[in-house]
């Protein structure tokens, strides 16, 4: 495993304390195809994961947030076999995975479906208000409290 050195990266970044863990947790995650997915931006704030799933139900899936970290699992049971004859060939793959993802701070699961064999999660980033921008006004020789300033208006 290869170690990095984070020193001048903390010197001019602040609050990134998660940093450290999210790249070795990167270095971590399996690159296996198993189901594929896609990620797409539906807006400033708005994504959807896209995975295949054909052959899973919805009581076969479990999606699971947890400090940052999107868990997609899925498991099927091996008693389960068609029922109106025997099987010659098996091309659609029911085997387990677990798929990980790594979300950004603010960002929450808003809900998922099971549509077509496509499991769609939707994702929204949510800054609380203390973390959007404000503007600062600057006095001239006194100090301005800009929350007693918005009150008085």
């Amino acid at each position: 495993m290869t170690n990095f050195d984070l020193t001048p990266l903390y010197r001019t970044a602040i609050g990134f304390d998660r940093l450290a863990d999210m790249l070795s947790n990167a270095s971590r995650v399996d690159s296996g195809g198993y189901p594929p997915y896609n990620i797409e931006s539906l807006g400033e704030d708005r994504y959807r994961i896209t995975m295949a799933v054909a052959g899973f139900a919805e009581d076969d899936l479990d999606i699971v947030t947890e400090r940052n970290t999107l868990t997609v699992s899925g498991s099927k049971g091996e008693s389960e076999e068609s029922s109106e004859g025997e099987l010659l060939y098996r091309g659609i793959a029911t085997r387990s995975f677990e798929r990980r993802f790594q979300l950004a701070d603010h960002v929450e699961v808003h809900g998922a479906r099971l549509e077509n064999g496509l499991l769609h999660i939707e994702l929204k980033r949510e800054l609380p208000e203390q973390m959007k921008p404000r503007k600062i006004e600057i006095g001239n020789g006194r100090l301005i409290d800009s929350e007693k300033k918005a009150k008085a208006a």
